[in-house]
């Protein structure tokens, strides 16, 4: 029976996927895989039977990935999952920040108890809250991944001008972008082109404060900026001395700051862009799925510490899981212990990622305790019946 801890709430559409192999609860001790959203992990002490942890989610900074790593715990995380119903909370704050749709509404609330008077009053006061068309306006969308991706696609169909920029951009990506979509080839190009830019990219060494006063001082006056990516992607005092002195006309994010907090021309939510219930019922369904075919088969899909691989299973085989150091002339020393042991083996295959790899043998027969965990440079191994 595989034992999994649930750290938050997690959708029954994705733990009834489990089976009756499982069981699952938030008191479970000593489980092998961990499901998690938005659980701080960073202070918890990790068990000695985890093999896997599971973020129903995009973002892993609630999770010890370094320590994870080094313990040959797989992470996962679920891409792609929440995309949607990110997108239509960035289209519609698209809208909300042109037409000062929360001011608005605010205002509309002061005019309560004024009965009669309150339609002339509406008519009186509706031109302080005047805003510009989204269509024809050019959007810069920074990050092209599962998210961006359907942002600009909508927004070219909304009839936007769309820039976009990603270094990093992958063929399957790029298969899936409109071919009106512009290709940005600097961050400049989108500063100087774009009446709305919009952030969808990790908040890691190299992008966090990313937008700040020299890069705000590059974009058009008046230029509107979306960030439904992570908080700290922007220099929060550099945005306010700016959206005060109006060279930002607005800024609409999921991470309020509490400098901004207040300001007329910001739009804040409390970090909505993937609380919908299909959404969680995707992240759900995604990350039971990934946790399951790792413990079960040993396949690693959507790893955010550890190579994706993934090998059909032979046949009246063990399978090995080994995480090892990426280090030369290891896979020989895989094969040299399998031939000490007297094992064939059948099926083999290895990828690295960074620092550490990960290989899967098919071998027939029983290898001997200790045929590989002995072995330098190995951090963890498992057979699989």
């Amino acid at each position: 029976m595989h034992k999994i801890l649930c750290l938050n709430k997690i959708s029954p559409v994705g733990t009834k996927r489990f089976g009756e192999a499982y069981t699952f609860s938030p008191e479970m001790q000593e489980p092998e895989g961990i499901l998690v959203r938005s659980a701080a992990m960073h202070d918890m002490d990790l068990p000695e039977p985890l093999l896997a942890i599971a973020r129903a989610g995009a973002g892993v900074n609630n999770i010890p990935v370094d320590k994870c790593t080094e313990k040959g715990i797989v992470v996962f995380n679920t891409p792609g999952a929440n995309a949607n119903a990110v997108k239509e909370l960035v289209l519609c704050a698209l809208l909300l920040t042109s037409r000062k749709i929360p001011a608005s509404m605010d205002w509309v609330k002061t005019l309560k108890g004024q009965g009669d008077q309150v339609g002339k009053l509406v008519e009186k006061g509706k031109s302080q809250f005047a805003g510009p068309e989204i269509q024809g306006k050019a959007l810069g969308v920074i990050g092209l991944g599962a998210i961006g991706i359907l942002v600009a696609n909508a927004a070219e169909a909304l009839g936007m001008t769309v820039y976009g920029y990603d270094p990093f951009l992958s063929v399957e990506a790029a298969w899936r972008l409109s071919s009106s979509v512009k290709r940005a080839q600097s961050l400049d190009e989108i500063y100087a082109s774009c009446d709305y830019i919009t952030l969808h990219l990790p908040a890691v060494k190299d992008t966090k404060g990313m937008i700040n006063a020299e890069a705000i001082g590059k974009m058009k006056d008046g230029a509107r900026l979306l960030n439904f990516a992570r908080g700290e992607l922007c220099h929060s005092e550099a945005l306010k001395e700016a959206l005060e002195s109006g060279k930002l006309s607005a800024y609409a994010t999921d991470f309020p700051a509490d400098c901004l907090i207040g300001l007329d021309n910001v739009c804040a939510l409390p970090h909505l862009g993937a609380s919908t219930p299909e959404s969680e019922d995707n992240c759900a369904e995604m990350a039971v799925d990934q946790l399951k075919d790792y413990l079960e088969n040993g396949n690693i899909k959507n790893s955010v510490n550890l190579p994706a691989l993934s090998m059909a299973r032979e046949p009246g085989t063990k399978r090995v899981c080994i995480i090892h150091q990426n280090l030369p002339n290891t896979i020989a020393v895989f094969a040299a212990a399998c031939g000490k042991a007297g094992i064939n083996i059948e099926n083999m295959q290895s990828k690295s990622r960074g620092e550490y790899a990960y290989t899967i043998l098919d071998i027939s027969g029983d290898p001997p305790a200790g045929t590989f965990s002995s072995l330098d440079h190995v951090v963890k191994v498992r057979v699989i019946g």
